[in-house]
């Protein structure tokens, strides 16, 4: 055979490959994780925890006390933060959620495919035996790592913070029964985990909005424009209907974990939530692109 026949063949061969697989994927971890973008977004999201703190701080300094029945309000567990520095990690969670951490994931989401197309770079990694649903899978999966990273980001700059400004010990439950402080930590853990999971929805709907389009920003703008009109629909009293299916509406669920004994019902709901939003907008995507005419 001639190297213009073997090249198909050797193609072929590279495609089901498991190696090649793993370095697609550890190719796009390593350029997302690596972009100044990436890491300036990391570097709000750390910064969250440290401005609660030092704000929860200040305003305690005089021995008055925060949240309801303090005269101050905030994200929930924010009122318990002085007396354990571990709740400033669920309270950072509770107040990025809605916002910070699901616009971060809406723009590593929204320029995952659009952005490549902007930049002239996608045809080019089509050229290599990567097939376009393995890239496709892999793009989707540093997407996806971004979201634990972000989470953990949050918990970990939290928990630091917490443990510098403030006491930490025993930790009260939602239900008013006291844990070790071990157990406390597994508990956060745990809730960085269930946040994290609560993004997997919304990442899956970004990575479809990114197959639209050749446009990296205007597919990140059309991502978070969807996550804000989405989250005003899920606070219009008259659209109660429909609140449950959709993909914010559980996202605060993960308060549950810190009952006792845990209360899985919501927290399962959300999953399985995020588990339908990820397979009908995975499949959009993969339909999408697959069919896509790639001109840059």
């Amino acid at each position: 055979m001639s190297q213009a026949e073997l090249a198909p063949v050797r193609a072929g061969r590279a495609r089901r490959n498991p190696l090649w697989t793993l370095g697609i994927l550890r190719s796009e971890l390593t350029t997302t994780l690596r972009r100044w973008r990436t890491l300036a977004l990391l570097g709000v999201l750390a910064a969250v925890p440290v401005l609660i703190g030092i704000a929860v701080r200040i305003e305690t300094a005089d021995g008055s006390s925060t949240g309801p029945g303090g005269g101050g309000g905030g994200p929930a567990f924010l009122s318990q933060v002085t007396n354990n520095g571990l709740f400033l990690v669920f309270a950072s969670l509770a107040a990025t959620l809605p916002v910070f951490l699901p616009m971060a994931v809406g723009v590593i989401a929204g320029d995952a495919i659009a952005g490549e197309a902007n930049a002239g770079t996608l045809r080019y990694l089509l050229v290599a035996p990567a097939g376009r649903t393995r890239l496709l899978l892999a793009k989707y999966a540093s997407t996806l790592a971004f979201c634990l990273v972000a989470t953990l980001v949050v918990a970990a700059s939290a928990l630091a913070v917490g443990a510098l400004l403030f006491p930490v010990g025993e930790v009260t439950t939602i239900s008013g029964t006291r844990i070790g402080f071990g157990e406390g930590l597994l508990r956060a853990g745990l809730v960085a985990v269930a946040v994290a999971a609560s993004l997997i929805g919304f990442a899956a709907l970004g990575l479809f909005v990114s197959t639209l389009t050749n446009s990296g920003i205007a597919a990140m703008a059309a991502t978070v424009g969807v996550l804000i009109t989405v989250q005003i629909v899920d606070t219009i009293p008259q659209l109660s209907g429909i609140h449950p299916y959709l993909f914010p509406h559980y996202w605060l669920s993960f308060a549950d974990l810190m009952r006792a004994p845990v209360y899985w019902d919501d927290v399962l709901k959300n999953l399985e939530l995020q588990a339908l939003y990820a397979a009908v907008f995975g499949s959009a995507a993969w339909a999408r692109f697959t069919a896509k005419d790639i001109t840059a």
